[in-house]
């Protein structure tokens, strides 16, 4: 059987980047997709990558996504991992325009994509098996990233926890629909990740911000830590569905609750 074939989005830095990384080193044929060209040159430079510039909150961009996907191969899985978050206002004075773009690249984003590339899962599905029963895929997958602020509701969290939830809600209904297809539904859902991008993003490029939020925090998790996950999920038998993995550092039990200094037993 040829190599499968992923798609990854968000793959220009962080779990993106990672998650494209571990599935070349693991065999996978990939496709990492994001907006910034340059980027995704030099990924496919490292990884031997094919790569794809878009913007998932623009359709167009999108519907070229899916028509080069269904020219240059099958498709095997998908990754929605593309996100971000912005500001920790306040419901009452946080900008709208924050939470319009939240909604746009957490919800909407995994909406487009996942409609655009769910019927090439479909036709893989279709056309390995009936070239060759024996060599079929036997499952597709469709990953979304998502995030704890998805599950637990946090003050200054509330374009972010909603857009999250939103996220969430949309996977579970997902998963409702493609029930009797052989199409495994997962959630991923991170809580703190230290990445080079995630914490500017959010406080407006401020790198102080940025890296206030893991001062003192014993080994949070890095997006290697999650690249492992989704590979981990997807790699597991076709049969095996992994609905929901909730990944914190030791370190966190709870999106407010994080220790600061070394972990140690008590006295």
């Amino acid at each position: 059987m040829a190599n499968k074939r992923v798609v990854v989005t968000g793959a220009s830095s962080g779990i993106g980047a990672a998650t494209v990384r571990l599935f070349r080193a693991h065999g996978w044929d990939v496709v990492g997709v994001a907006r910034r060209a340059d980027r995704l040159a030099a990924l496919a430079e490292e990884t031997g990558a094919d790569v794809f510039t878009a913007d998932l909150t623009v359709q167009a961009d999108v519907d070229a996504l899916r028509d080069y996907l269904a020219a240059s191969g099958p498709v095997h899985a998908l990754v929605n991992n593309a996100g971000g978050a912005r500001g920790l206002d306040s419901v009452e004075t946080a900008p709208v325009e924050d939470w319009a773009w939240m909604f746009e690249i957490n919800v909407l984003a995994v909406k487009r994509v996942t409609s655009a590339v769910l019927p090439l899962l479909r036709a893989t599905l279709r056309e390995e098996a009936a070239g060759n029963p024996a060599d079929a895929a036997g499952s597709a997958d469709i990953v979304t990233v998502t995030s704890i602020a998805g599950h637990v509701a946090y003050l200054g969290g509330g374009g972010y926890n909603a857009a999250k939830f939103a996220a969430h809600a949309l996977v579970e209904v997902l998963r409702l629909e493609l029930n009797g297809e052989p199409i495994r539904v997962i959630e991923i859902a991170p809580g703190m990740v230290k990445t080079e991008e995630f914490g500017l993003v959010r406080f407006g490029g401020d790198p102080e911000k940025a890296a206030a939020a893991y001062v003192g925090v014993e080994n949070p998790l890095t997006a290697e830590d999650i690249a492992e996950t989704i590979v981990l999920s997807v790699e597991l038998p076709a049969h095996v569905n992994l609905d929901l993995i909730t990944v914190k550092p030791v370190a966190q039990a709870a999106p407010t609750r994080v220790a600061r200094g070394p972990l140690v037993p008590k006295d």
